[in-house]
């Protein structure tokens, strides 16, 4: 049997023996796929491990004069917290002055989902893509913000509904110079 075929079994018989732990028959009809449905799902969900920034942006950098703030708001996320393995979920701000570089605007999206689609908190994730849009476009500054809601929060624990977590990472400029961090934070809201 491939190396790769073995992973997937033992995967699906681990998430099997998680059904029985938990009480339940996995030979009951509703539970019977359940195993390779949560295999398939893990990957779905964490498939930002297989990706590289170089092959998301795709070339897809573009020289320009311009100067001027770059803002893509409200990007929706999903991610799965890497302590409770439930997901966050919310909307990611991007902002960036360009210093002869523009990327194109999906791929602001693809690098948000590549690195949310993996396990995470909030505070690594929102770092994480402001210094990959550093790295790749080399600006003069870079503003990342998200607000995300926890379902290890609202399910489980102190069970609040309507907690909402605020990250941010500034670089360059937008942590340098008071002024481009609040025009920045007064567009994203």
């Amino acid at each position: 049997m491939p190396e790769w075929k073995r992973f997937i079994m033992d995967m699906q018989n681990n998430i099997r023996e998680i059904l029985i732990e938990l009480g339940e028959d996995p030979e009951r009809e509703g539970l019977l796929k359940t195993p390779e449905r949560v295999d398939r799902s893990l990957r779905f969900l964490t498939r930002g491990y297989h990706q590289k920034l170089e092959d998301v942006v795709n070339g897809a950098l573009f020289e320009a004069e311009s100067d001027d703030m770059v803002i893509v708001r409200d990007i929706e996320f999903f991610s799965m917290c890497e302590h409770h393995m439930l997901p966050f979920f919310g909307k990611c701000h991007v902002g960036y002055i360009p210093q002869g570089k523009i990327i194109g605007v999906s791929k602001i999206a693809r690098i948000v989902d590549m690195f949310a689609r993996r396990l995470q908190v909030q505070e690594r994730l929102t770092k994480e893509i402001a210094h990959a849009l550093q790295d790749i476009l080399g600006a003069e500054g870079v503003g990342v913000v998200m607000d995300a809601r926890h379902l290890c929060m609202q399910m489980r624990g102190v069970e609040k509904q309507n907690s909402v977590m605020t990250t941010s990472s500034m670089l360059g400029s937008f942590r340098r110079e008071l002024a481009t961090r609040n025009e920045f934070t007064r567009l994203i809201r």
